[in-house]
């Protein structure tokens, strides 16, 4: 795989540091509510003896090479299906460690206030890899837009369409960048933590959202699968799962909105 010089710089400020020092982790975020969070999480870290040093990424890509590689020790940015076909298509020697934030998924627009304004021929955003792309149909599907073959789940693709009575047409890209679109299409698939980093809109504006019954894409702690147990990464979990200031945090980030997110490792 080639990589772009943005995407290498980071890679090369990480190679300074020692890959394993027991009393430091190097932890790759994206910018927004997981990037604030495990930021907040750090600072207690420190006070029990842990030096954090928390890295921004901006694609999805890189944090599981840099993970792969040593260069990271922890990626918190990723649900577990979409680590698993990371580790399908790649061969990553990768494993979750723990559970984090349930990042729930919303239907957002610039142009209609409801759904059924939706008109036919209409432009959708979606996201452009396997499993986040599923789970944006299945939202669709859910509102009523499309029906998908039976039993795609959260695989499905565009291919599994078998019903699109509006007829409408949809644009494809990474999931970062689908709040960059927003205003140019219909309707598009929305990350809340991403629209509030990038204050592009109101979050709280979605026209639907997922919910815990979408709990196996809660952002996983992701590390090298020999290291799930190593007692410094348990440690910062713990830390981070049990912070009053890092639940505080989340809420902040989601705009005090609990329709956007869910604390998936609290049990109810």
């Amino acid at each position: 795989m080639k990589l772009s010089r943005a995407l290498i710089a980071p890679l090369a400020a990480l190679a300074l540091f020692s890959a394993h020092a027991a009393d430091k982790l190097r932890i790759g975020v994206v910018p927004g509510a997981y990037a604030d969070s495990v930021a907040v999480a750090a600072k207690e870290a420190k006070a029990q003896g842990i030096d954090v040093q928390v890295v921004e990424f901006t694609d999805w890509t890189t944090p599981n090479v840099a993970v792969d590689s040593g260069d990271l020790d922890i990626n918190y940015f990723q649900h577990q299906p979409f680590l698993d076909n990371a580790i399908q298509k790649n061969g990553y020697k990768l494993a979750s460690a723990g559970t984090g934030i349930l990042a729930n998924v919303g239907l957002y627009s610039l142009k209609h206030k409801a759904i059924a304004q939706v008109p036919q021929g209409g432009k959708v955003g979606i996201a452009n890899d396997p499993v986040n792309q599923g789970r944006g149909l299945l939202l669709l599907q859910k509102v009523g837009l499309i029906k998908l073959k039976p039993g795609v789940g959260y695989l499905g693709s565009l291919d599994d369409i078998v019903e699109n009575p509006k007829k409408l047409s949809f644009v494809e890209v990474e999931g970062p960048q689908l709040v960059r679109i927003t205003g140019d299409v219909d309707i598009a698939q929305g990350y809340p933590h991403f629209i509030v980093a990038a204050k592009a809109f109101d979050p709280s504006s979605g026209l639907a959202y997922s919910g815990i019954e979408d709990a196996r894409f809660s952002i996983q702690f992701v590390v090298k699968a020999n290291r799930t147990q190593d007692p410094v990464v348990q440690k910062f979990i713990r830390i981070y799962q049990n912070s009053d200031a890092v639940k505080a945090e989340a809420q902040r980030a989601f705009s005090n909105d609990k329709r956007l997110y869910n604390l998936a490792w609290v049990k109810p």
